[in-house]
């Protein structure tokens, strides 16, 4: 449950976004109910998530993979079932996506989705860790542009995650309703 209380969406704008997420994923995130207290950080978030959409540099499967990782990292169950639900809505590859919060056990990823989801808990890390040549093993294989957007997204993606964290804001098991299989866990170290 929500550290913050859930707000009643109200007027026309409330109309209208419980039929797009209704529409979209099938009910109203909590999220979005606990974000309604301040409609400036409701309009921002959803402008935002509209731009991020519109990224068109980097593969969307590696930035779906990025989302998720950091989101493993982070603890956002909001975000990790909700990305793995998309990730079945948008045709990506599930089997994949089921297993990110155990990316280093499981052999289903290639070398770039591998990089990929290092360079992602190597940016989330406090203080991040990224090195040197594992930017360069990216850089090389996706080319400076997609390597700024998926920089920006990876970024972007920890402002939500932490975001809704220390919201309380928690899984809605949409994948679950959608008849995927459970998430993968990660081994404990």
């Amino acid at each position: 449950m929500a550290r913050i209380p859930n707000a009643e969406l109200t007027g026309i704008y409330g109309a209208l976004v419980k039929r797009m997420a209704r529409r979209t994923i099938g009910n109203v995130p909590e999220a979005v109910q606990v974000l309604w207290h301040n409609r400036k950080i409701v309009n921002f978030s959803f402008g935002l998530s509209r731009k991020i959409q519109k990224f068109d540099q980097c593969d969307q499967t590696l930035k779906s993979f990025a989302h998720m990782a950091v989101a493993s990292l982070v603890g956002c169950g909001f975000c990790l079932d909700l990305g793995y639900f998309e990730a079945h809505n948008k045709g990506l590859d599930v089997t994949k996506a089921r297993e990110v919060p155990r990316w280093r056990e499981s052999d289903v990823f290639t070398p770039l989705e591998r990089d990929v989801m290092e360079y992602a808990e190597a940016m989330t890390q406090t203080t991040p860790t990224v090195t040197d040549e594992l930017s360069a093993r990216l850089l090389k294989a996706l080319g400076p542009a997609a390597l700024v957007e998926l920089t920006t997204f990876i970024a972007l993606a920890n402002f939500m995650t932490r975001a809704n964290t220390a919201m309380g804001i928690e899984s809605e098991e949409y994948s679950a309703a959608c008849g995927l299989a459970p998430l993968a866990t990660a081994q404990p170290a």
